[in-house]
């Protein structure tokens, strides 16, 4: 029986079911990439029944996928960033923090930088490896390695995967210099061989603390551990001998933004030695996946949030110029900036990238063992593989 043209028309035009929030997940959509060719919009095609329970949420089961990189360490000349070398383990980050800047990097893989960029995941299971090989070549040079920037390197499947204790492993066996940034205080398992580098000048981490509220860090940063467990976990490192410190990161005006000196002296009483902050970042996909994140859980003030984002945006939702893009602009961006530095110098910190550049390099030395490239690899290389910073 053919469907009636006013029938399909009203069909077709119900409104789409308001997005809602999933436990233990940050992104209230599964966003399409920007590269999609073909569009998706919501709607209610009526086949829900009454007795659904409109409430019962979707199950997002997290992915893990074994993943064979033709490379490991990325290089920037970045002036806004106090390194120059990244180790990312991992592509995808379970944490799902609404507000990272990494989730435009699955459009890449035909993937949403939504739900899917918190439950499927990749491993690069050759890191080692690679690592091994970039700094066995003869016209390698040593600096400091930032690991973990673009997604955690603690993130849950580290755990199992182990895939960071062994990069460090290799990076402690060379006597190269790393700089780690985390949420997750899994970063604990690994104070023996931090605590070893830092001895010799070689081992620096941050722990970034948003803010000092649980219930909003739950929503923020879903699967990332609680403030108070991160705090714990600065002061577990700094009584270990390594140098800590605390990125603030993102400041979100409204939401995390009045946290700001709380969360720094709450840092410093922990032993963090170093701070840093970093304004709201909104690039590409992030911001209508934000947006519904806000819409969802601070209505009262999403406009106002917005509003405020684009005055320190020189009107825009994002900005992405060198030398604007972390601190922002404009006079709401300066008065961050003034209180951020009033609160480093009273607690006699340091800002993060003076401490990340004081990393010893001169110790370096080659490794010994250089595994050859397996089969996966080799096929890899010849294809000649993505890169994703």
């Amino acid at each position: 029986m053919a469907m009636d043209e006013d029938d399909f028309e009203g069909q077709a035009m119900l409104p789409p079911a308001p997005l809602r929030a999933q436990k233990g997940r940050g992104a209230l959509s599964n966003l399409q990439g920007r590269y999609e060719a073909y569009g998706r919009e919501q709607f209610d095609d009526g086949w829900e029944h009454e007795e659904d329970d409109p409430a019962a949420p979707r199950v997002w089961k997290t992915h893990v996928t074994d993943e064979v990189a033709k490379s490991i360490l990325t290089r920037n000349s970045s002036p806004d960033i106090p390194f120059s070398v990244s180790l990312n383990p991992y592509r995808g980050c379970e944490h799902g923090c609404i507000y990272c800047f990494a989730r435009p990097t699955h459009s890449y893989l035909g993937l949403s930088p939504g739900m899917d960029f918190e439950s499927k995941i990749f491993a690069k299971v050759n890191a080692p490896e690679l690592l091994r090989q970039e700094l066995a070549r003869p016209a390698y040079v040593p600096e400091p390695i930032a690991l973990g920037v673009n997604t955690d390197a603690y993130q849950p499947c580290e755990r199992s995967l182990r895939i960071t204790r062994r990069v460090l492993e290799v990076l402690h066996e060379c006597g190269h210099p790393v700089g780690l940034i985390t949420k997750s205080a899994l970063i604990e398992r690994d104070i023996d061989l931090l605590a070893a580098m830092a001895a010799r000048g070689q081992a620096s981490a941050a722990i970034t603390i948003t803010t000092l509220d649980p219930a909003i860090a739950r929503t923020l940063e879903p699967r990332a551990a609680a403030p108070a467990r991160r705090l714990r976990t600065i002061r577990m490192l700094a009584e270990a001998g390594i140098p800590v410190g605390v990125s603030i990161a993102p400041v979100i005006p409204f939401v995390t933004e009045p946290d700001l000196e709380r969360v720094m002296e709450a840092a410093f009483e922990a032993g963090a030695m170093h701070a840093n902050y970093i304004v709201l970042r909104l690039p590409w996909e992030v911001n209508p996946l934000f947006q519904q994140w806000l819409e969802a859980h601070f209505p009262d003030r999403a406009q106002r949030v917005m509003n405020r984002v684009r005055d320190m945006r020189g009107g825009k939702d994002y900005d992405s110029d060198f030398g604007k893009r972390m601190k922002g602009e404009g006079v709401w961006a300066e008065l961050i900036r003034q209180r951020a530095e009033k609160a480093i110098r009273r607690f006699g910190m340091e800002k993060r990238g003076s401490r990340f550049s004081q990393l010893d390099a001169t110790q370096f030395k080659r490794p010994l063992v250089v595994p050859a490239l397996g089969a996966k690899a080799r096929t890899a290389a010849a294809a000649g593989q993505m890169d994703l910073f």
